[in-house]
């Protein structure tokens, strides 16, 4: 599964570069159009990922961290910048995934893997 998920990764990569290049750039129709293939991506690699916990939560955190960068952009290039307090909302939220993740599922992942081994 990982083989065939990586060339989705790549892809993701590289639109959310351009995304984020035409952001700084201060490019609005290219920054605006980037978004679509970008917060796609990101979620379709998290869906493909939703059977191996690890994967899912820091693909979850991903997603949250694009959401985040997007509103930002939006407020920048539309708002005078007032949206970044609603984009802080999303980074927070994708560091709150990781906790969970580091806090409660990654320990019980390991001792069920434990156990399947007996």
């Amino acid at each position: 599964m990982l083989k065939s998920v990586r060339k989705f990764e790549n892809l993701h990569i590289t639109c959310w570069l351009l995304k984020d290049t035409f952001w700084v750039m201060d490019l609005k129709v290219p920054g605006m159009i980037m978004i679509l293939p970008t917060v796609f991506l990101a979620f379709y690699i998290t869906y493909r990922f939703r059977s191996v916990p690890s994967e899912f939560y820091h693909n979850l955190a991903v997603c949250s961290w694009i959401l985040a960068n997007t509103v930002w952009m939006i407020g920048e290039f539309f708002f005078d910048d007032t949206l970044r307090p609603y984009s802080i909302i999303f980074f927070c939220t994708g560091l709150l995934v990781l906790a969970i993740y580091y806090l409660f599922i990654r320990n019980s992942a390991k001792e069920s893997e434990s156990t399947d081994v007996v």
